[in-house]
């Protein structure tokens, strides 16, 4: 499905999500080395989990409004609460009122995310969705690739300008959403928009969400999703710890005796980055596209795979060329399952229900960043060949819930009666 043929409201959103996020690739990377410099790393590292918290409530409650009062109006408060938090962030007194503003900051992305990934659902069929997921994703990880980059001359040089260009994107990105994003929610839905009140709405929340938890097909898909998300996080996490520690310096080339560009092992690991998220750019697209056949059960087994055997096979040699390589494996395994893990719960969420379903989907990521760090933790007592067995532990325990999860899962489901 190309571009041109988008109706608006996608092709609005693919340009002010993808502006926005390389804009966030400025300055999210360096919040917690900013705040450890201000308060000390024991303290930023308490801060920094308490964020995720407030996301996790902020798209849940998200949800229930996009099905409630519509997708337009949750992602117009979103937009506006980013903004004003970033406002806030450029003029604020303190680091703690920097602190707060993050908070903000976070919980206007999380109460506008479920709208947004429920209006592609409304508005994609099922069998283009996983193209336009990765059309999206390409766009987040260019700003993902090019931000961090920026940011680390215009965050500690120019902090303040950056700021108040992310207030103003995100104002002109509401003013966008005001003025041609039109609303999508289903007609199913409508019916129970008309006679139900914001505070019903907050009365109903917890309810609508016990009946989604008490889905088997969907706790399994959260459970599946959780292990399998450990793995794929811990490129930002051992990762990072293991090649910076154990991995010497090294020559990228070396020709004729003579030697070439000699790195770090910090370097290295930049490195390794750099190139996850450049495989990410270029091959989203066509693996995508390459993989449309598939099942997505077999798909997420492919991508639980390749990202434990990828992030084991780390450990087993420390030569830079070996690194690409296995790195290469494990970015593959993130890529093919990115846009199947959305587009497999737009298609399970009955239509009243779908806002809801996705913000409680956010549960994968949440509970998967609290569960993935022990890899840390343990690295000072265990060796890395130990660490790098229990992820791939986490990988196969993935292999095993999706394999039970697509024994009982009927491709369309009796939709969930969440009113």
């Amino acid at each position: 499905m190309k571009i041109r043929l988008w109706n608006n409201n996608l092709k609005v959103r693919l340009i002010g999500e993808g502006l926005f996020n390389m804009l966030f690739w400025m300055y999210f990377p360096f919040i917690t080395v900013y705040f450890g410099t201000a308060l000390g790393n024991h303290i930023a590292a308490i801060m920094m989990s308490v964020p995720p918290i407030f996301s996790l409530l902020g798209s849940l409650l998200g949800g229930t409004l996009a099905d409630k009062i519509g997708r337009r109006p949750v992602m117009l408060l979103g937009a506006f609460v980013q903004a004003m938090m970033f406002i806030l962030f450029a003029m604020s007194p303190s680091h703690w009122f920097d602190y707060i503003a993050f908070i903000g900051i976070g919980l206007g992305g999380a109460l506008y995310s479920p709208a947004s990934s429920a209006m592609v659902a409304d508005l994609v069929p099922s069998g283009h969705l996983r193209q336009i997921y990765a059309t999206f994703t390409t766009a987040n990880n260019i700003g993902a690739v090019i931000g961090p980059a920026l940011g680390a001359v215009f965050f500690f040089h120019y902090r303040q300008e950056l700021l108040w260009i992310c207030a103003l994107v995100l104002l002109l990105y509401f003013i966008a959403i005001y003025f041609i994003v039109h609303e999508t929610l289903p007609h199913s839905a409508q019916c129970t928009k008309s006679s139900t009140s914001i505070s019903h709405a907050f009365k109903e929340q917890w309810k609508g969400y016990g009946v989604i938890f008490r889905d088997k097909v969907f706790l399994l898909y959260i459970s599946a999703g959780i292990f399998a998300l450990v793995p794929i996080m811990q490129l930002d996490l051992y990762s990072s710890v293991y090649v910076i520690n154990e991995v010497p310096a090294q020559f990228l080339l070396a020709w004729n005796g003579g030697e070439s560009l000699r790195l770090s092992s910090k370097e290295i690991y930049g490195w390794l980055l750099g190139f996850n998220g450049i495989l990410f750019v270029l091959f989203i697209l066509p693996v995508t596209k390459w993989f449309r056949e598939w099942n997505e059960r077999n798909v997420f087994i492919l991508s639980s795979l390749l990202s434990g055997i990828g992030t084991f096979a780390l450990g087993i040699n420390s030569n830079i060329w070996f690194l690409f390589f296995v790195t290469a494996i494990f970015t593959f395994g993130e890529i093919v399952r990115s846009p199947v893990a959305q587009s497999f719960i737009s298609g399970y969420a009955p239509e009243n229900a779908r806002g809801q379903y996705m913000g409680a989907n956010s549960l994968q990521n949440t509970i998967g960043k609290f569960v993935a760090p022990v890899t840390v933790f343990l690295s000072s007592w265990v060796p890395p060949i130990v660490i790098f067995t229990i992820i791939l532990a986490f990988a196969f325990i993935s292999i095993v819930l999706y394999i039970q999860l697509f024994r009982i899962y009927v491709k369309r489901p009796e939709a969930a009666n969440i009113n």
